[in-house]
């Protein structure tokens, strides 16, 4: 017996051995304690929250360049347009790939609510690269060891392609809606309803027209029939129709505001308000001034009252840091706080860690969009009345709207409750419409200037950095420069492409910047969307 088990083990470890040299060396390098699978909806999640971390957070650099609030310590940053590469999303559309192979892998039809959903992220990402740098492989991209070396496409055909991608999403979101197949399991933001999806997917595909303004007469664009053709056409394709219907990130206890009570003592007094913001609401007597920033501590002690617009001023972004940093730091004595400058609220930003629903598309934006759109002549349609309903949303967003107003600021800087106090304002919203900076002067040139400034004012903090990409786009409103914004005085107009591209695509990154700006990668140079 004990002869016939060791003749039974030998055997049995023959065949073993057998078995595992026959297996594949691909099969041998996995490793079991690794998934390589994984569901879409999980997939999607990473997707999602890369459509708000990756684009531009609240109170981040971006925020500096959209001329929102300066940073007056240098140890930690500065106002300067001396920026280099832009963020790489390529990293993001293999996993949007990935979202798609993994929902056929599951079983769904090809055309499926990941596959609808694939083609607007396309869209999104390879424009948030593609507005910054200019041209990008596209067509050759994402095919893994197939082609390591991808051509670039021109700016123009990256927009010809996501505008026709937008088109397909809608048509795919309303097929299946039709079916009855509107659930998309995994999605954090709108409750894995797909109608709103593709409300979102229309609303974007506006901002991508306006954002070829300069080119609406492009050959194969189409630019004013199609918008024309979606303002026309609210069924097949429907737009955002109100704040409930925006695509926003929404912070909680995890996934904190950024400005919150665990870093109030770290950038608190580092931080000031950009008099580009904040010299435009007080031109306007806008109360939205008083809901995001504190009245200057200097002004307060001069006597002005805290519900005195004029008691809110901010710093130039194109001021020396030096000089900012004095006077944001000016010691205003005990009862007031510091500063010659008003900081961003501490009630509303400190005090708890959600501050604000941060959008990365949202109704006031569209409102703008279409306004802008009918200035132009895109399209018959009251410009004045979505320039108005684009104001209201905004402002109703911080909770300005017609009524007594109460506004909480610190008397001292701090962010305890027994540093709070509070004041009321009596707010009208057709004697605040009435002002001659305010009210819509029509389809020209000024007109437009209107439109644009109050879009800028909605863009505060949010939507990465569209208040960047239409100042870049209309020259409006007029950014401010100097010594403290660097360049020589100039805004940036681009970034460069990412160092990886010049060291493993260098013969195509070469040809690229060669075709677009005489072979330099310079962040002064235009792209053809600003030409």
């Amino acid at each position: 017996m004990k002869i016939n088990n060791i003749i039974f083990g030998i055997f049995a470890v023959v065949a073993l051995t057998l078995t595992s040299c026959e297996k594949s060396f691909e099969e041998l390098e996995k490793d079991p304690n690794r998934a390589v699978t994984a569901p879409p909806s999980l997939v999607l999640q990473g997707i999602e929250y890369d459509m708000y971390s990756t684009i531009g957070v609240p109170f981040s650099s971006s925020m500096r360049w959209n001329q929102f609030y300066a940073i007056n310590y240098n140890y930690y940053g500065n106002n300067e347009y001396q920026w280099s590469e832009f963020q790489n999303h390529y990293v993001t559309l293999k996993n949007v790939v990935k979202m798609e192979e993994e929902a056929i892998r599951s079983g769904l039809d090809a055309v499926n609510v990941y596959s609808s959903l694939g083609k607007f992220f396309r869209s999104f990402f390879f424009d948030q690269m593609s507005v910054r740098a200019g041209d990008l492989p596209m067509a050759d991209a994402l095919k893994g060891i197939e082609n390591v070396a991808p051509k670039y496409d021109s700016q123009k055909d990256i927009y010809i392609q996501i505008l026709k991608w937008l088109d397909e999403s809608n048509s795919e979101m309303t097929a299946l809606i039709a079916k009855g197949n509107s659930q998309v399991s995994g999605d954090f933001y709108f409750g894995q309803d797909l109608k709103k999806w593709q409300k979102t997917v229309n609303s974007f595909r506006m901002r991508i027209l306006i954002r070829l303004s300069k080119k609406e007469s492009e050959a194969g664009l189409n630019v004013k029939a199609q918008f024309a053709e979606m303002l026309a056409n609210p069924t097949k394709y429907p737009l955002m129709e109100g704040m409930a219907d925006n695509l926003e990130f929404k912070f909680n206890n995890f996934n904190k505001y950024p400005s919150n009570p665990d870093n109030f003592g770290f950038d608190a007094t580092r931080q000031n308000m950009a008099q580009t913001y904040v010299g435009l609401l007080t031109a306007r007597k806008d109360p939205r001034v008083m809901v995001t920033a504190e009245p200057a501590g200097a002004q307060l002690k001069a006597g002005k009252l805290p519900s005195d617009f004029s008691a809110f001023i901010a710093a130039s972004s194109g001021e020396d840091l030096s000089d900012m940093s004095n006077k944001a730091g000016k010691d205003n004595g005990a009862g007031f706080a510091p500063g010659e400058y008003s900081f961003q609220s501490r009630s509303r930003y400190y005090s708890n860690y959600t501050g604000e629903n941060a959008f990365i598309i949202a109704y006031p934006e569209l409102c703008f969009n279409i306004a802008e759109g009918i200035n132009r002549g895109w399209a018959t349609g009251s410009a004045e009345d979505w320039y108005k309903k684009g104001i209201k949303a905004s402002q109703e967003f911080y909770g300005v709207k017609t009524g007594a107003l109460t506004m909480t600021y610190s008397k001292t800087g701090g962010r305890a409750a027994s540093d709070f106090a509070t004041y009321t304002v009596n707010f009208s919203f057709d004697e605040y419409y009435a002002q001659a900076l305010v009210k819509y002067a029509g389809n020209d040139a000024a007109g437009l200037e209107q439109i644009l400034t109050q879009k800028y004012l909605a863009f505060f903090m949010n939507s990465g950095m569209e208040a960047y990409f239409n100042y870049r786009r209309t020259g409006f409103p007029k950014f401010m420069t100097g010594v403290g914004t660097g360049n020589s005085g100039r805004i940036a107009v681009r970034w460069q492409y990412p160092f990886s591209e010049r060291t493993t695509n260098e013969t195509n990154y070469k040809a690229a910047i060669q075709s677009q700006f005489a072979g330099k990668d310079d962040i002064n140079d235009l792209i053809w969307l600003s030409k």
